[in-house]
């Protein structure tokens, strides 16, 4: 936590709490933190005794996970609020400037989406001015943009603009109380190893903010060193993103109707804006969802991957409408979730794995017909996390492209489009499970407003043909294999727990023993990546890099099922995969659901036990 100046009891504004430790950080915060909300909610613990609360607040700090900081906000160390942005942008300040000879000239890029909290005066606009005001009292250029944008954003202007980072403050699909800091590098990917482990030994070495230049949020209107890439950066997007229009006749002629939610965030404005670069009719939008709402006051839960159920106002106006296709972006435009009326009634909400099927048909249908020379398929490039369906690497066996599996995150991804760059080859096509997708490389992180008229212009060219999403999709599993997956979690607020269960796996049969069977099935092969192991390679070690912080286990059963259990780097969840992986040719797809929902229900009921560890199922 670093020193603390004085004796934490001369602090005559504040009572001790008994606990030396924790007056020390209390000391801490109300000596550095000039918010008064978030000072207030400090004092208001400390009056009422709320020591275990405190602790939780005051005595740990962040970590960069699989989408950088996440946190709730409100007052604490281990939370997103003023204090806290100021002394990570302190650490990234430190480390940039010792990195980059040119930092001065080069500059950051930083955007925001729309979340907010009233109770602790922390809105993600806020927190990016704040941000930029730590740069540029040190005399650091910065890119900030003037409106919420979609994350893809930042670092799409970072690569157009030469900077050496972005920082994007987003909580994406998470519950409205959190926010994030998601960092991105000059290759326009997210910062991982070892820059991650170097920003927050920075931030930690230089804790106390700085200067009152640092919680100035009018900084960036009176410095000269603030530009405003929001009319630039948005006007060569929405000229690249036709880059991936292959068919505007057909779209300007398109006779289906399209919805679109944006989920109370910043998708609305700019999927209209792409939906008319490809000569489309812009979609119709969900008028309650259209607006940003810090509240997403009309939904459950701001995450479309939750399906139906909070897709239900989506729906309705396209059942009012008569519109065929449902497209919905979450709140920072990131990722999209797609639902088509189904030829006899209800409708079709497809799951990541699905979606992407279809994206990686239709890109490398498009990009064969520019391509007919066999021999240049070499040079091309689908990649996928592990957690995700193995389908596109069936599209490579047959077609002759190259495929690469990356450990979750799509920070992974990213990275690995750079280097991949760096050869010459070309990446047309990335996605994770969790409705995140990349059509071409616009700019190497997932992006719903592109998938999104990309997904368009594909349902448009199949209707030409007769043929809806639903049935491509089957027309695909009979080409390359039927690939039936699922994909879920259980909820769990008890680290100790977490570690117990993955600590009974890895010791299942007695000491250093995985499981040797799964619902009856024997297991295998596999894979640990926290601790390195895979029984399927001849020196016993993961191809995948080792990654020690989070737990990652696969198990590959004799029956042709993959399960693969792992924890969330994002919220309090452990996440379970399955999927049952066919040959081309092979069965229809019905009975392979059975025999996963067998495995599924094992994976589950031997390996996390639920009820004995008090998780919460998934409820939708």
């Amino acid at each position: 936590m670093g020193d603390v100046n004085g004796d934490p009891n001369a602090n005559t504004r504040c009572q001790s709490t008994g606990d030396p430790r924790l007056d020390k950080a209390v000391y801490q915060w109300l000596t550095w933190d000039k918010n008064p909300w978030t000072r207030a909610q400090v004092e208001s613990l400390v009056a009422a005794a709320r020591l275990d609360d405190l602790r939780t607040r005051l005595c740990s700090r962040m970590s960069f996970g699989t989408a950088g900081l996440r946190a709730p906000m409100g007052a604490g160390f281990s939370r997103i609020n003023d204090l806290t942005v100021i002394q990570s942008t302190q650490g990234l300040y430190s480390y940039l400037s010792r990195y980059f000879a040119d930092f001065s000239s080069r500059g950051v890029v930083v955007g925001f989406d729309t979340r907010g909290q009233e109770e602790s005066g922390c809105s993600s606009h806020r927190l990016a001015k704040l941000t930029a005001a730590v740069m540029l009292s040190r005399d650091v250029p910065v890119h900030l943009f003037s409106a919420f944008v979609p994350t893809p954003y930042v670092p799409y202007a970072v690569k157009k603009l030469g900077a050496a980072a972005g920082v994007m403050v987003t909580a994406s699909h998470n519950p409205k109380d959190d926010n994030g800091y998601k960092v991105y590098w000059c290759n326009g990917a997210q910062i991982s190893s070892p820059h991650d482990k170097e920003i927050l030994r920075s931030i930690e070495e230089q804790l106390e903010p700085w200067s009152s230049s640092c919680w100035d949020e009018e900084l960036v209107e009176s410095c000269s060193l603030r530009t405003d890439p929001l009319t630039q950066i948005n006007s060569l997007y929405m000229e690249e993103v036709t880059s991936l229009c292959f068919h505007r006749d057909l779209n300007k002629s398109c006779p289906l109707k399209f919805v679109h939610s944006s989920f109370h965030g910043v998708g609305h404005v700019f999927v209209q804006q792409a939906f008319h670069a490809f000569g489309f009719t812009p979609p119709i939008p969900v008028p309650e969802q259209k607006d940003p709402d810090p509240n997403f006051s009309s939904v459950r839960c701001p995450n479309p991957e939750e399906g139906e159920s909070v897709l239900e106002l989506s729906l309705l106006l396209a059942e009012k409408e008569n519109a065929q296709i449902v497209l919905a972006t979450d709140p920072d435009a990131d990722r999209l979730a797609v639902a088509e009326k189904s030829d006899r009634c209800g409708w079709k909400v497809f799951t990541g794995n699905e979606l992407a099927a279809l994206l990686g048909w239709w890109m490398f249908f498009n990009w064969k017909e520019a391509h007919p020379d066999p021999a240049d398929s070499q040079q091309v490039y689908m990649l996928a996390t592990t957690v995700s369906s193995k389908i596109l690497q069936a599209f490579a066996r047959i077609e002759g492209f190259c495929f690469e599996e990356t450990l979750p995150g799509f920070k992974w991804i990213g990275n690995r489009i750079h280097e991949l760059s760096k050869t010459g080859s070309s990446v047309i096509f990335s996605f994770e499970e969790s409705i995140g997708f990349l059509c071409g490389s616009l700019a190497p992180e997932k992006d719903g407003v592109s998938a999104a008229v990309v997904v368009a212009e594909m349902a448009a060219y199949l209707h030409n043909k007769d043929l809806s999403l639903n049935r491509q999709l089957h027309n695909i599993y009979q080409t390359y294999g039927y690939h039936v997956s699922k994909t879920s979690y259980v909820v769990c607020n008890d680290p100790p727990t977490i570690q117990k269960i993955f600590s009974r796996i890895r010791n299942f049969d007695g000491e250093g023993s995985y499981p040797k069977t799964c619902g009856g099935i024997r297991i295998v092969h596999v894979r640990d990546v926290t601790t390195g192991y895979d029984s399927s390679q001849p020196d016993l070690r993961s191809v995948l890099p080792v990654t020690k912080s989070s737990h990652m286990i696969t198990f590959m059963l004799q029956n042709g099922v993959v399960a693969t259990l792992r924890t969330s780097g994002t919220e309090p969840k452990i996440k379970y995969y399955t999927e049952y992986c066919a040959s081309p040719g092979s069965s229809e797809g019905s009975g392979l659901e059975e025999e996963l929902r067998k495995v599924t229900a094992a994976v589950l009921d031997e390996f996390l036990e639920p009820e004995r560890n008090n998780l919460i199922r998934r409820c939708v």
